[in-house]
Formats: C-alpha cells, structure tokens, sequence
C-alpha cells in the first residue's frame, strides 16, 4: 500500500458513478488536484477526513445550458458564486458571449473561473450584450466571425447557440438565423444549443428537419403548445428527430419547465437527454436558490427513474462536451470533481414555471470539489 497520506479522504453513504454502474457506500481519496483512489484501505492515511454517512457522492455535476459570464452578458452570473458552491463543477455558457466578445469571455469567465467553462457562442456577433433580443439585427448574425471565433476558441467553444424563440429573434427571420447557424455549424463541424421557435410560427416539423445528430435541443418542456408534447402525446415530430439522433435538453430557467408536460413525457418513456438550469442574472437571491440539484429533484418528483437522472448531470453531458477524459466519471487520476448532495424530506415544495407543486423531498448540496479544491454551499472554501 502506498504509504503517502491523501490530501482529503471522503467517507460517503453513497458514492455514485453511472459510468461505471457503481451505487454503494465507499471512500474517495484526494490527492492534490487528482482521485487519487476509490474504496482505498479502511486505515489509509489522510490529513483530513470528512465523514457523509446521510450523503450521496457523485462526479461534479454539470450544468449543460446556463449563463455562467463575469461581465458582458445581460444574464450572466459569476460560475464560482453561483454554481461552484451548488454542486456543479462545469457549466455551458448559451450564448453569452459572440464573436466580438470571445476574447473578453475566454480572458475573464473561462480561464479568470475555478469552475470549468465552456461556451455555446452565440451566431451574433455581440452575445448577450446589448438589452435588445440577441438576434434582432440580421447584420450582427455573422458566419465568418462566427467560423474565425471558433477556430481561435479551438476546445473551449464546444458549439453554437441559437435560440429561435420570439424574444431571441426579435424582428430577425428565424429561418434566416437558424441557416446562419448552420453554414456556421457546418463549416466548424460544431453542434447547435437550439432553442425553438413557436409552432405557430414556424412547425416543428421543418425545425426538426433542419437540425443534425448531435444537435441539443433546449427549452423542452415547455408548456403547449410551445414545447414538445401536444394533445397529451409527445409529437411524432419530436420522436422522429431523437431518432435520428437529436439530443433534448430541459433548459429550466423561468419559463421552460411544466410538471404537466414533464409528467406526460416521462409516462411515454420520453425523458431528457440531459438537465440543465438555464439559470441566469434574475435568479439570484430566489428563495428557495434555483440551481440543479432542485432542478433534478423536480424531475425524480414527476417519475424520472434517479438513475437517469444522476447519468443526465455527469457522464451524459460530459461525452456530449467531449469531456470524458476530464468529468463525469469517478477514476484514479481523473480530476478531483466531486459533488455531495443529501436528499431532505423537509425542503421547501418543488414548484414548476407556473407554480405549480409537487410533493417530495430536494437533493440540496453539501460540498464541492473542484480539482480538489473543496467549496460550502454558502460559498466559502478551504
């Protein structure tokens, strides 16, 4: 046995990992920025032990659409005070910033931020800098600074964003912005974040046909008829895109999650992909805190099996990020990004975008690692 002490020696009464199918009691040990081990010896040496017994241990979770932005961008918040503290280790920017900003973003939220950030760029030119709807000028949607962002981001631009929604659009064609999108998307061999527009404005079915494999779909349960059940059915349109390999995102945010039609999908075997928070600059200081251990807690409360649901937070988006080499799994020598939440009976009720409730307890954090580096859910560290 390696006789060198851990850093930090996590007892747990669950670790979980569903890339590897692990669900038991266990013990994590830490070694500077790095899993040093999993389930070491009963007397392995530590400076610190820290004791979860009520605590379920997962990979850091990530957050596959939000707004992690230290400056720039009209809904962005710091990721290290308002993510790291709350479970989740890496985050995806929708959209924050664009082609005239990138440097800005990259200088500041991505390299200036403990946790790990990446962006879905925005195909305007100027993100969500200005107060006006990100698409509503033609002329900021610029393909070739688009392509040129991306070719200088390299791995840190994951894809592009477009939302194609009313209040994204503005007075822009969203037909015009989504083909933008694509010719940027197509010539950088990147994927969409697409939010869509209205059925009444455009159907489902001609979106759909346009996006690609690999393509995510956020905003998804929306309520009808703007999201993808209609008539108390998922749409065959939208059966047809996750066929074909179209991803679906939850995309919670303000306006995007309805236990209605979160509970008729689920009951056709229709879950997400991935849960993300769409959490942004109104957020702060709600009560109860928006954030995604809540976010999964509606999901487990309208039947999303909790294994699904742990895989849509770790594993699943870190291979859609292409991270599967730095998160989502618990391995030694992978980076020290663990999450701990506990499940409380007595939280506050779970409330949809309309209010309405679902009984149930909440996961609600207890502590993050991040590279080793352990942070409270009231922020402090140490």
């Amino acid at each position: 046995m390696n006789s060198d002490p851990f850093d930090l020696l996590i007892h747990a009464g669950r670790i979980v990992c569903p890339q590897t199918g692990r669900d038991r009691p266990g013990r994590v040990g830490v070694s500077g920025q790095t899993i040093a081990a999993i389930d070491p010896p009963d007397d392995s040496p530590a400076r610190r032990t820290l004791e979860f017994p009520d605590a379920i241990l997962l990979p850091g979770l990530l957050d596959l659409h939000a707004h992690p932005a230290c400056s720039g961008s009209k809904h962005g918040v710091d990721p290290d005070r308002e993510f790291l503290p709350r479970g989740v280790t890496t985050v995806l920017s929708q959209g924050d910033a664009g082609a005239d900003n990138w440097a800005n973003y990259r200088d500041e939220t991505i390299r200036g931020s403990r946790t790990r950030v990446r962006l879905a760029i925005s195909i305007s030119r100027l993100g969500e800098s200005t107060q006006r709807p990100c698409l509503d000028d033609p002329d900021w949607l610029d393909v070739d600074a688009c392509v040129e962002a991306i070719t200088d981001g390299g791995p840190l631009i994951w894809g592009i964003s477009i939302n194609c929604s009313r209040a994204s659009s503005g007075s822009t064609d969203p037909r015009l912005a989504l083909d933008r999108a694509l010719q940027a998307a197509n010539s950088t061999d990147r994927p969409l974040l697409y939010g869509l527009r209205e059925p009444d404005d455009w159907p489902f079915a001609e979106q759909f046909d346009l996006l690609r494999p690999g393509d995510v779909v956020t905003y998804s349960f929306r309520s009808e008829p703007h999201g993808i059940v209609a008539g108390g059915r998922v749409r065959p349109e939208v059966l047809a895109a996750r066929q074909k390999g179209v991803l679906f995102d939850v995309g919670h945010g303000m306006g995007s999650l309805d236990f209605n039609e979160l509970e008729t999908a689920l009951g056709e075997g229709f879950a997400p992909d991935t849960i993300s928070t769409d959490q942004y600059s109104s957020h702060i200081g709600s009560t109860p805190q928006h954030d995604l251990p809540r976010t999964l807690s509606k999901l487990l409360a309208a039947g999303m099996p909790e294994a699904d649901i742990f895989a849509a937070v770790t594993s699943r988006p870190a291979r859609i990020l292409g991270l599967d080499d730095q998160a989502g799994r618990l391995r030694p020598g992978a980076p020290a990004d663990l999450t701990l939440i506990e499940f409380r009976h007595d939280a506050a009720p779970l409330a949809d975008v309309h209010g309405t409730t679902r009984p149930g307890g909440c996961y609600e954090p207890v502590l993050t690692l991040r590279a080793g580096h352990p942070f409270a859910p009231d922020g402090t560290s140490g």
